[in-house]
C-alpha cells in the first residue's frame, strides 16, 4: 500500500507526498550518494577542495574526468553525482561571476554566489517538465579576506561549513572529518585532512586518482595542485602511518 501511495505523487516534482516529501528530490540525493566523493575543508589560511575521480576503465584519459573547476579567480567548486548536471552549474555560476565583474567592476561573494546557484536548483524542485539537479557543489573561496566553504543542495538549500563531504561515503567521511578537524590548521594541514578524508572511502588512492585545488586568503588565487605535489604530500602522509 505504501509503494502504491509512493509511485502516486513520485513522477511530478512539483507535487508534495501527503507527509510533505518531494520524492524526486530525495532522488536527486540519491544520485548524489552514488558518485564519487568530493571533500572541502576550511582553514586558517584558505580552502581546500579535494576529489576522487577514480576511472571507471585504464583506456580513459584521466584528464577529462571534470570534478574540479575554477569559477572566478577567488572562487572554485567541487562536485559530487551527475557530471553532466555538475557542468551545467559551473557554467551558471561563471555567468553570475563575469556578471559582478561588469556590473560592479569586483569579484563576486562566495556566499553570493553560493545562493545564486541554489536558487536556480531550488527553480527546477517547482518547475514542470523539469527535474532537480542530481549533483552537489561544494563552493569555496575567499570573502573580504576571510576563507568560506559551502555545499548546495537539490531542494536549493545552502549551507556553510568548516569541513564537508558530498558523494559516495559521505557519513564515514564525514565522521572521519568531525573526528580529526581544527580550525587553526594551516593550508598544508587542510590538504593531508581532504587526502586522509578520501581514503576512508578509497583506500590508499594514487596521486593521478585524486584532484585537489586550493584558495588561499593571501594571493586569493585558485590553484589547483600538480599531481607531483599531490604525490608529495600522500607520501608523507604513508610516513607518518608508518611511523605511528
Amino acid at each position: 500500500m505504501q509503494d502504491t501511495q509512493q509511485q502516486a505523487y513520485d513522477r511530478g516534482i512539483t507535487i508534495f507526498s501527503p507527509d510533505g516529501r518531494l520524492y524526486q528530490v530525495e532522488y536527486a540525493r540519491e544520485a548524489i550518494r552514488r558518485g564519487s566523493a568530493s571533500v572541502g575543508v576550511r582553514t586558517a589560511d584558505g580552502v581546500v577542495l579535494a576529489a576522487d575521480r577514480q576511472a571507471r576503465s585504464p583506456l580513459i584519459e584521466r584528464d577529462s574526468i571534470e570534478k574540479i573547476h575554477s569559477i572566478d579567480d577567488h572562487i572554485g567548486v567541487a562536485s559530487a553525482g551527475h557530471v553532466a548536471d555538475a557542468r551545467q552549474l559551473v557554467d551558471f555560476a561563471r555567468q553570475q561571476a563575469q556578471v559582478d565583474h561588469l556590473r560592479y567592476d569586483e569579484g563576486i561573494g562566495v556566499e553570493t554566489l553560493t545562493k545564486r546557484i541554489t536558487d536556480r536548483v531550488q527553480e527546477f524542485t517547482q518547475t514542470g517538465g523539469a527535474r532537480p539537479f542530481g549533483v552537489a557543489l561544494l563552493v569555496g573561496g575567499i570573502e573580504n579576506g576571510e576563507p568560506r566553504l559551502f555545499e548546495t543542495d537539490p531542494s536549493g538549500t545552502p549551507y556553510e561549513w568548516q569541513a564537508v563531504a558530498v558523494g559516495s561515503g559521505r557519513d564515514e567521511i564525514q565522521s572521519f572529518l568531525e573526528a580529526e578537524y581544527t580550525p587553526d590548521t594551516d593550508l598544508a594541514g587542510g590538504i593531508d585532512l581532504a587526502l586522509e578524508a578520501l581514503a576512508v572511502e578509497t583506500e590508499d588512492p594514487e596521486p593521478a586518482e585524486v584532484k585537489v585545488a586550493t584558495v588561499d586568503t593571501e594571493t586569493e588565487q585558485f590553484e589547483t595542485l600538480p599531481t607531483e605535489t599531490v604525490a608529495e604530500h600522500l607520501d608523507e602522509l604513508e610516513t607518518t602511518d608508518r611511523d605511528e
